[in-house]
């Protein structure tokens, strides 16, 4: 079942805001932690950081402390409940690794998502027979990796593209992301058919980025743009690494990611030769 915000999000937002009103008061994080009676300042730092979520019990603590008005601490609620929303979902996903979670939540409540691969199909575009390909590769960084338990992850993520108010999605592919490679043609000639028939949804958007001679080099580290209903969560980005993952939500750093997206845009295929590039490979 999809969210209807990104608890990962509201977690930042939360935490940002519990910050500020605890500047406004001129407290330190020692001072706040003695007077609700809480062991350490890690509890409250975690909060402020957006690292965990919160029990509701503890943000009404804060607010009292800080004796936020009825109005901001109502929004605030709300936003603390959005914050802690999804543990029915990840329980029934409790073998979603976390570098997926991290992902499915922003996904859930994302209003529009733009990624950016160099190699590979996105995850929200794999098929399974892709996807486990991938996923086996993966088994020579990391042995522990359980295929079957990360396809099911997979397939749960992408049902947010499928649902009845999905976000606005761009993939923004090189020329060799949508090549086959060593994979077998079998594999191959399904992906591009499900990129096809995803590219025809009304709300995803497939662009690919040719690569030769007179063009901007194109950026090596693949990354995700995501921003949400709600103007005053912080827009993010995700930046994908060989082991982790980078997120970003300072708006420095988005706004140099969403004109390097633009960029990209201007420099990629329109999205009907998209198409039709991508039909001439499958006939192919």
């Amino acid at each position: 079942m999809p969210l209807p915000t990104s608890p990962v999000i509201r977690r930042a937002r939360l935490g940002a805001e519990l910050r500020q009103l605890r500047r406004r008061e001129a407290l330190t994080l020692e001072q706040v932690c003695e007077r609700l009676g809480w062991a350490s300042t890690s509890k409250l730092s975690r909060i402020e950081l957006g690292q965990s979520r919160p029990d509701l019990a503890d943000v009404l603590d804060l607010l009292d402390v800080y004796e936020v008005p009825s109005r901001q601490r109502d929004a605030l609620i709300v936003i603390a409940r959005d914050a802690a929303t999804g543990r029915g979902w990840w329980k029934s996903l409790g073998e979603m690794g976390e570098r997926q979670r991290t992902y499915a939540e922003l996904e859930a409540g994302a209003a529009g998502i733009v990624e950016y691969q160099p190699a590979i199909v996105p995850g929200l575009l794999q098929t399974p027979a892709y996807a486990r390909l991938r996923i086996v590769a993966g088994q020579l960084i990391d042995p522990t990796v359980d295929v079957d338990a990360d396809l099911r992850a997979r397939a749960a993520r992408q049902a947010v593209l499928r649902r009845v108010e999905p976000p606005r999605y761009t993939a923004l592919l090189t020329e060799l992301a949508c090549e086959p490679g060593d994979d077998p043609v079998e594999v191959w000639r399904g992906q591009l058919a499900q990129l096809l028939e995803l590219a025809a949804l009304p709300h995803v958007t497939i662009r690919l980025l040719r690569v030769g001679a007179g063009r901007r080099p194109l950026p090596l580290t693949p990354f995700s743009c995501y921003s949400f209903p709600d103007p005053a969560d912080p827009r993010t980005v995700m930046l994908e690494a060989l082991t982790t993952d980078v997120r970003l939500t300072t708006a420095t750093d988005v706004d140099r990611y969403e004109r390097m997206t633009d960029c990209l845009l201007e420099t990629a295929l329109p999205e009907e030769e998209t198409v039709r590039a991508l039909a001439r490979r499958l006939d192919g």
